[in-house]
């Protein structure tokens, strides 16, 4: 069950302007369940994107990757159930394929549609019960199925994933709505996790790419489940500039950096709501990496505990033993590390100090802190200035069990 998350209310989730989204029961791989999301953009839309680094990329990122480079998008095809990774020239020619039979319903020329898979790696495509699906699920286009696209979306995950906010920019407002699936292979890289975002925000398209970039470094590049870097991971955020507003053209203007903020806030609920329905997850964790040299000295020790199996496997557990914590930093690579300067605390609880246990500390502080659904592993370097935070999730025995039935 998903820690402290909820299914999102669809009157919660605002109609972007320009942006419609349609879903159908495709029977990729379950009959009877929603695995095909098509959303489309008005014309004048710029769309951003940032992409998996995995060298094993799978066949729709490549091909979203080219159209990118000739054309803005105007329609994005989503299939569940498969994820079209480590199929070769054959993936690739499919992912083809389902572009210009999108196009062809659409009157769009094929670089202006962009594939996205998710599922099982290793698999072909189902390709006739997909291509039998592009024509239906043209027919439930509509503005309001938000809270739709976002099921239709879902693979291990238990809870859907969208959340909408309205901000005032240039006072004009305007609409940010998002939905993103993930639960599990968690470690995205972006220079099977997928978030797609849209505004009715007037950007320039240079801007917006750069913004994504940005954004995705402050949420979906924070988090971890496993440590897994998938071979499907995007992120798209697309602009309509519906909104009547005069168009951002400057990255230091004050409309930038509403935005920006505005942007950040969706996009990382939808990144924290990815660790909070972890596979198997019973605890929610953040990792506060303080007074640090650089952002990179303070990720490497953040990541060092959020990866560490025996740090989550022992708060599943609620068992105190937080001397890995402190084997996890020192093999996080800072060389010149002195271990006698940071403090260890667990939420406001004093673990560690000097180089050992802290004089203060009871392990029933520990257990006590332990049992929250919500922790604060916060870690105090005590060797700049630079703080950095990263959301990950404990091990339970049902991510043992939702992975070894993967393809069941």
């Amino acid at each position: 069950m998903a820690v402290n998350l909820k299914e999102p209310e669809p009157s919660s989730l605002y109609p972007v302007d320009g942006v419609l989204l349609g879903y159908h029961e495709a029977g990729i791989k379950k009959a009877n369940r929603k695995d095909l999301l098509l959303i489309t953009f008005s014309e004048g839309t710029v769309v951003g994107a940032v992409f998996t680094q995995n060298r094993f990329c799978a066949a729709p990122v490549t091909l979203c990757k080219e159209h990118l480079l000739s054309t803005q998008p105007r329609a994005l095809i989503i299939n569940t159930g498969c994820a079209n990774a480590g199929t070769g020239e054959a993936g690739y020619e499919d992912a083809i394929t389902i572009c210009q039979a999108v196009a062809d319903q659409l009157s769009l020329p094929r670089e202006a549609v962009l594939p996205f898979s998710t599922g099982v790696i290793l698999e072909r495509l189902p390709m006739v019960p997909l291509l039998n699906g592009i024509k239906p699920v043209t027919t439930t286009l509509a503005d309001n199925n938000w809270y739709h696209a976002a099921h239709a979306i879902m693979t291990t995950d238990t809870v859907a994933k969208a959340y909408s906010k309205k901000i005032t920019v240039d006072e004009v407002v305007v609409t940010i709505t998002g939905i993103a699936k993930g639960a599990g292979m968690i470690h995205p890289n972006m220079a099977t996790m997928l978030g797609f975002m849209a505004t009715d925000a007037n950007i320039d398209q240079s801007l917006l790419q750069q913004l994504v970039k940005e954004v995705a470094d402050l949420s979906f590049n924070r988090i971890t489940v496993d440590g897994d870097t998938s071979t499907n991971d995007s992120f798209v955020v697309a602009a309509t500039g519906k909104a009547k507003m005069s168009p951002i053209t400057d990255g230091k203007s004050r409309a930038y950096a509403i935005l920006k903020e505005g942007l950040i806030e969706v996009a990382s609920f939808l990144a924290q709501a990815i660790v909070r329905d972890g596979e198997g997850a019973t605890k929610f964790m953040s990792v506060v990496v303080e007074n640090g040299k650089s952002q990179e000295e303070c990720l490497k020790v953040a990541y060092a505990i959020a990866h560490s199996p025996l740090v989550k496997t022992a708060f599943f557990a609620q068992d105190p033993n937080l001397g890995r914590i402190l084997a996890a930093i020192g093999y996080a690579g800072i060389n010149d590390l002195d271990v006698t300067q940071l403090k260890l605390y667990l939420d406001d609880v004093l673990v560690s100090e000097f180089g050992g246990r802290a004089a203060s500390y009871l392990e029933e502080l520990g257990k006590h802190v332990m049992k929250k659904s919500e922790i604060m592993i916060r870690v105090v370097l005590n060797r700049g200035v630079v703080t950095q935070t990263v959301w990950t999730c404990d091990f339970s025995y049902d991510y043992v069990r939702i992975n070894a039935d993967y393809r069941s």
